[in-house]
């Protein structure tokens, strides 16, 4: 995609903008500020890797070894990586499990055993 970005010389905000044509004049103005003193900056390299790389980068036991099976907080991090991982937001009832997890992980955590 020709997504160039630019950055603005008033507020230094970084914009990004798509361009189909660059036959025609195009004049970037920054998103913050509505300045038009912005510079073409160098873009990061966005790189899509395949279903099967993500699964194999997850199946890596070193990405795992602060998980604690025992903590649901550590667990609700570790299921909330893999989303990400997978590029997918968990959705209803999944996220609303995965939340719940880190609450009462907090409130375990919280706790000092004395009544």
């Amino acid at each position: 995609m020709p997504i160039y970005e630019y950055r603005c010389q008033d507020c230094r905000r970084v914009s990004s903008f798509l361009i189909l044509n660059l036959q025609e004049p195009f004049t970037p103005v920054c998103g913050k500020c509505g300045g038009q003193s912005l510079e073409r900056v160098l873009s990061r390299v966005h790189v899509r890797l395949s279903e099967e790389t993500r699964l194999e980068r997850l199946a890596d036991p070193s990405q795992w070894s602060g998980l604690d099976e025992n903590d649901p907080k550590s667990v609700a991090r570790m299921l909330k990586k893999m989303g990400q991982e997978m590029g997918e937001d968990f959705p209803g009832e999944v996220d609303q499990m995965v939340e719940e997890a880190m609450e009462s992980g907090e409130g375990q955590a919280g706790e000092t055993g004395e009544e």
